[in-house]
């Protein structure tokens, strides 16, 4: 993990341990402030891939893919904010309970696939502070570098994560691997949320 992380950034771990979250989701009313969203660009599903950083002591989010089924929303967020966005084809829908999945990398950069269904599996509620799961959730900003390497934070909004546990069944996950990470045998850590409203504001050099 630390060859993977720009030197810039300090690996935050739980326990003495990196994390590493594979996390598929749709986006919605993705807009500029005070621009209205757009049925054609405004929604589409994401996936990405992370890890957990600090710098000067301020914990946030690493991410080292963000694939979408949006090619505008793609452009955009790789010229203006410097992510790693790869366009997708994708597909999800719900049936008999489950959300189903499809998420295939296209261009030079793959393969990178995520197929598979989940759901969740209890009753909502907040992590409490000192937990794994307060501390892969609990987050308010995301670094990235640009192409001279220069490090960037990028503020975020929410209120607290509603979790519940959940369950998977996946017959493709080569999201890690594209990363440059073989994912261990046992069995993941699985969370689920039904939504999260989020603010985001501009890029800060740091």
């Amino acid at each position: 993990m630390r060859a993977a992380v720009p030197a810039v950034f300090e690996l935050d771990l739980f326990d003495g341990q990196a994390w590493i979250g594979v996390v598929p989701f749709r986006m919605s009313n993705v807009s500029p402030r005070g621009v209205p969203a757009m049925p054609w660009v405004s929604a589409f599903p994401e996936l990405n891939v992370r890890t957990y950083v600090k710098a000067a002591d301020k914990p946030g989010v690493y991410f080292f893919s963000l694939d979408a089924g949006n090619p505008v929303a793609v452009s955009v967020a790789r010229r203006l904010v410097h992510l790693p966005y790869h366009s997708a084809a994708m597909r999800m829908g719900t049936r008999d309970g489950w959300i189903w999945y499809d998420s295939r990398r296209m261009g030079p950069s793959g393969p990178a696939e995520l197929v598979g269904r989940y759901r969740p599996t209890g009753e909502p509620g907040a992590p409490k502070p000192g937990t794994l799961e307060h501390f892969l959730t609990e987050r308010y900003c995301l670094y990235t570098t640009d192409g001279s390497g220069t490090p960037y934070r990028l503020e975020i909004h929410h209120g607290p994560w509603l979790l519940q546990p959940a369950e998977l069944e996946v017959s493709v996950n080569t999201m890690a691997q594209a990363a440059g990470f073989e994912l261990p045998v046992s069995p993941p850590l699985l969370h689920f949320s039904r939504r999260q409203d989020v603010v985001t504001w501009g890029l800060v050099r740091i």
